[in-house]
């Protein structure tokens, strides 16, 4: 009897996609490196020199974050090439409110089987974010897994550093009570909130349905990508009395924004003070969700909110408006 043959490639991982893969996504990788990137993708480590010399106490600041299940809406619109941008933004936000310049990103792509073009597709949304945020795109992890996920899907996971100097950190310890919170419109649901939405409206609706509310399909909707606040908060934090940005992710307005708030400090929230984007009512309609949990699992149209003494808001006002901003006092500090 002839003994049967296991191979890498017949228990379903193929090195030579991954390789191929690799090699596809070079060039479009390269055009998000700088002079502090000395290497291009594809060694054991990726290179990067940063030049400090402009700072005093420079201080590293790093995030790690995922899509969500996003990405299941993604995989049943067949779209690949939104959710890499969705995750460099998230993690661009993140630590633009503590005040940092992002300097590089490293990515993770795990799936059960490669396909090449929705790997080239999700790494070049990417690279695309990359070089829109000034961010070098210096190295990453493609892994095939077989078993773990079901045909088609695949996961994603990111990592960010940036750098600030340690006298220029955001912290929100300047807040006080009677400042103002400044809120500034989301694109959508960005990244959190979906395994929600999702359950509520695929309930009624396929990906490709436009229910009369919406001004495109359900999936297009969806899929908005989550915005970059980078250049909004460059300009901003130049303005004194500026003195705190929350980046409103899972947990919602209030959520996100007492993470910033010295001991003692509450929220107080004017929830009518903006005019909610069609898709939060039409979840909220269809599931017949309860406000607590809107606010709790949504941004509701609201993706940063600046914390500014209350001298300080015509100046910011006037600053986002130059930037095509259109801006929200959403209520105050207790």
């Amino acid at each position: 009897m002839t003994q049967k043959k296991f191979t890498y490639k017949d228990s379903g991982v193929d090195i030579k996609a991954g390789e191929e893969l690799v090699d596809s996504i070079k060039d479009v990788v390269k055009e998000t490196h700088n002079a502090s990137v000395l290497s291009n993708i594809g060694g054991f480590g990726a290179l990067f020199a940063p030049d400090f010399s402009s700072y005093k106490e420079p201080v590293l600041i790093s995030s790690v974050d995922g899509v969500g299940t996003k990405l299941i809406v993604a995989f049943k619109s067949d779209t690949y090439d939104t959710v890499g941008q969705d995750l460099v933004n998230h993690c661009v936000n993140d630590i633009a409110v503590c005040g940092a310049t992002p300097l590089f990103f490293l990515d993770y792509f795990s799936t059960g089987k490669l396909d090449k073009k929705v790997g080239f597709d999700v790494i070049s949304g990417f690279a695309k974010a990359c070089k829109e945020n000034d961010v070098a795109l210096i190295g990453g992890e493609t892994a095939e897994m077989p078993d773990i996920y079901d045909k088609g899907e695949f996961d994603l996971a990111g990592t960010i550093v940036g750098v600030v100097d340690k006298s220029q950190l955001i912290t929100g310890n300047n807040i006080k009570k009677g400042d103002k919170l400044i809120g500034f419109k989301s694109s959508g649901l960005h990244t959190n909130g979906y395994s929600l939405a999702r359950n509520v409206l695929f309930s009624k609706y396929d990906v490709n349905d436009t229910p009369e509310e919406l001004d495109e399909s359900v999936g297009k909707t969806l899929l908005k990508i989550h915005r970059s606040y980078l250049s909004l908060i460059t300009n901003l934090k130049e303005i004194e009395g500026v003195n705190g940005f929350s980046h409103i992710t899972g947990g919602g307005i209030v959520g996100n924004t007492k993470r910033i708030l010295p001991e003692g400090r509450t929220l107080n929230i004017d929830w009518n003070s903006w005019d909610r984007p069609a898709i939060f009512n039409l979840i909220q309609k269809t599931g017949n969700v309860p406000e607590d949990d809107m606010q709790s699992s949504f941004n509701l149209g609201i993706g940063l909110i600046a914390i500014v003494r209350e001298e300080s808001v015509g100046k910011v006002k006037t600053a986002a408006e130059k930037m095509g901003e259109e801006i929200f006092e959403i209520g105050s500090v207790n």
